[in-house]
């Protein structure tokens, strides 16, 4: 391949992908054509094939952009914070952002949804990319809380999924009801709340295992005593 091919690709794939978030949240997935995506993007038909197989694969993309981007930004956030500012109510604060872009997104994201709902082989992708977003939440979770002083007493990835159904839901009423719920105001008010039901001490935790490994099974006097009248 021609070496001013190689470097234009990126670009080429970038204003699709642009070209295709604009054009999604303005007609709709469904309704958007490949052909409206490339007049906007100002590139051929031919450039799309080189890039994506389909639409659905161009979705993909924009959802592992998102994705990554979503993440990094969450986890500069957190390295920036000094060590006494880990806490739950500043990672409510930190997870309850949400950028006015965000909207746009929404709806794209939401009609695919709805399209994976109604189709079974999108739902099995959608499901990969999904699984992906959870494990990858999952561990910054962890790694977040850990560096609080904190251990979680459910499995990470399901916390990841209330999270994140949290998040849509509240997007959702949100971008209904925009003055009466802020975009991301269920996230500051619960979420501390949510997160203090499903952590404990990490202190606390190695106190007990401790404890637990230094009662010899053989010694009568770690038993209680029975019940007066026993044999």
């Amino acid at each position: 391949m021609p070496k001013g091919t190689t470097k234009r690709r990126p670009r080429t794939r970038a204003a699709l992908l642009t070209a295709a978030l604009e054009a999604f949240a303005e007609h709709g997935f469904q309704a958007t054509t490949i052909e409206q995506v490339c007049v906007r993007a100002g590139y051929t038909r031919g450039a799309f094939y080189s890039n994506f197989s389909s639409k659905e694969e161009l979705f993909l993309a924009l959802f592992d952009q998102h994705a990554e981007q979503t993440l990094s930004r969450l986890a500069a956030r957190t390295d920036a914070l000094a060590t006494e500012d880990f806490s739950l109510d500043r990672l409510a604060e930190l997870v309850s952002e949400v950028e006015p872009a965000e909207r746009e997104w929404y709806l794209v994201t939401t009609e695919f949804t709805l399209h994976a709902i109604r189709d079974p082989q999108a739902a099995w992708i959608l499901a990969r990319h999904d699984g992906r977003l959870r494990a990858e939440l999952a561990r910054g979770l962890t790694g977040y809380l850990e560096r609080a002083g904190l251990t979680l007493t459910v499995a990470p990835e399901e916390l990841a999924r209330l999270l994140i159904a949290i998040r849509e839901g509240g997007l959702a009423q949100s971008y209904v009801e925009p003055e009466q719920l802020p975009p991301g105001g269920l996230d500051r008010r619960f979420l501390a709340t949510i997160l203090s039901a499903v952590t404990t001490r990490a202190d606390a935790t190695d106190t007990a295992v401790t404890a637990t490994a230094d009662t010899d099974p053989g010694d009568r006097s770690a038993c209680p005593a029975p019940p007066h009248g026993d044999a």
